[in-house]
């Protein structure tokens, strides 16, 4: 037996795209086996190089072990000194599935000399040209293989897909491990958010609540905006199949219905996504129009009245300053407040108020006007003025592509006329999803409890309070803007008339 000493030192390598367990168990496997490969050739593993539920052939997947190895293959030592002669595998695909990256690393093995590898079955010796061409050849038939393997999964999924039937993977929160019976408790969280998203309230709002209440995802995770977004997004919650963020559809352009039970209708996820949709990404105006993209470090608002109140004070030249308040504090010493800013940032610094009491008398008035309106009276829906056109432009689609079928249209003329079709049938499919989704939302405002909106609306949320998003979202649904004016120099008692709303019609 060779002497500990004299061993060649090697590095140990180990790969597994999809580690479906969460364990780490098959990369821990092929490093047991890659021991007992070097223990039988002689050589003792000095490091182990992992990645984990990593596929390496993907283009857009970085194997951040895989690209260590390389530095310290060619460096001929790691990064703290320790002297590495060569490598483990269990098996050439380990390494690599693409031929570029079976190149890298055979310029970082050959890059010193008399280097030794091996996998699972023998000894090679890379610095062979005949073995580097059957490696490249191997890595070559891999990836065949690998492309065969996706496009029959693609297949098998759009073939279930069409069928309406649930694909496998975690339970998708809502539902039992079947995928398609009803987890009550989490369906009724799931229908109570979405129509509390559809009524205004905001989507970090759902998640603190959710939060507090100790909900956890399917994973045991908390919930969190970006994973509430994507819950009330998925096409799966009113029963439709969706495939890659896609719908899927009939022959006749309907949306293909899954075999589970669905939790809310399509008309209310037809809102939630034109919801989502509009403002992906974006920054919205007091009227909601898009007028930006969001910062990176965009929050809820902490206050009720940020982007509604404006600066009243007279210019000079005629006209008022018109300048969005912004919220000062004093740090205890008295209460927060609503002031216009400096000249410096744009204002006129001539108006301020003390926003506590602003706050109230701004919500009660919103409150009396929906009393006044019960909002409970439901506005008539009437038909969508489209329809009979989005049901020729489906027929013509439907009658061309039949004809096609049957020999009595040439490929050019078809061809030439089916992009047209689509766009058509695609632009007013659009139109009638608009159209129901603000449908859905007018009939979302008839439901509302004013006197229970009274009742929740001066409570903290952890008592069942409203969330400051949904009262934002009365307030927004009720006034363009308030005007603040001036109330003169020096301190003066809390004057409401100073206060000007500007209603929406």
């Amino acid at each position: 037996m060779t002497e500990r000493s004299a061993l060649v030192p090697v590095v140990s390598y180990a790969r597994i795209s999809a580690d479906t367990k969460r364990d780490g168990h098959g990369v821990k496997d092929q490093h047991k086996v890659n021991r007992e490969t070097a223990a039988r050739h002689g050589w003792t593993v000095v490091h182990q190089f992992t990645d984990n539920d990593k596929s390496a052939a993907k283009l857009d997947v970085v194997r951040d072990a895989f690209e260590d190895m390389l530095k310290a293959l060619k460096a001929g030592k790691l990064p703290d000194g320790t002297e590495i002669r060569g490598v483990v595998v269990v098996a050439d695909d380990r390494l690599a599935r693409r031929p570029g990256d079976y190149e890298r690393f055979l310029d970082a093995f050959t890059h010193n000399e008399d280097f030794v590898f091996a996998d699972a079955k023998q000894e090679i010796d890379l610095y062979n040209e005949d073995a580097e061409t059957m490696g490249l050849i191997g890595v070559v038939f891999s990836k065949k293989e690998v492309r065969r393997i996706a496009r029959r999964t693609r297949q098998g999924h759009r073939r279930r897909a069409e069928q309406g039937i649930p694909v496998g993977g975690h339970r998708p929160f809502g539902w039992k491990w079947d995928r398609v019976t009803l987890e009550p408790a989490e369906a009724e969280l799931i229908r109570s958010a979405a129509q509390q998203f559809i009524a205004g309230r905001s989507l970090g709002s759902i998640a603190n609540e959710w939060r507090r209440n100790g909900v956890l995802t399917p994973r045991g995770n908390l919930w969190i905006t970006k994973t509430i977004k994507a819950m009330l997004g998925h096409a799966r919650n009113c029963g439709w199949r969706e495939l890659h963020g896609e719908l899927v559809r009939d022959e006749s352009g309907n949306p293909v219905v899954g075999t589970w039970q669905p939790i809310i209708t399509p008309e209310q996820w037809m809102t939630i996504r034109a919801l989502l949709d509009a403002r992906k990404g974006k920054r919205l105006d007091n009227n909601g129009a898009i007028v930006g993209v969001l910062p990176q470090d965009y929050r809820d608002h902490r206050y009720l009245l940020t982007g509604i109140l404006r600066c009243g004070r007279e210019k000079e030249g005629g006209g008022i300053c018109n300048k969005l308040l912004r919220v000062k504090t004093y740090n205890g010493r008295r209460p927060w407040g609503y002031v216009c800013e400096s000249p410096a940032a744009g204002g006129c610094s001539g108006v301020g108020r003390r926003g506590d009491l602003v706050d109230f008398f701004i919500s009660e008035l919103v409150i009396s006007k929906m009393e006044e309106a019960q909002f409970a009276e439901a506005e008539q829906d009437g038909e969508w003025s489209n329809a009979e056109e989005y049901e020729n432009a489906k027929e013509r689609l439907e009658v061309m592509t039949r004809q096609w079928e049957e020999g009595k249209v040439s490929n050019e003329h078809y061809f030439r006329m089916l992009p047209r079709l689509e766009k058509a049938v695609s632009r007013l499919r659009a139109e009638e999803a608009r159209f129901k989704a603000s449908a859905e939302r007018r009939h979302a405002r008839s439901r509302i409890d004013v006197a229970e909106i009274r009742r929740r609306w001066y409570l903290p949320e952890e008592e069942g309070g409203l969330p400051l998003s949904q009262k934002r979202a009365h307030i927004r649904e009720a006034l363009h803007a308030v005007i603040v004016h001036p109330s003169g120099k020096g301190r003066k008692p809390f004057n409401p008339d100073l206060l000007e709303p500007i209603w929406r019609e």
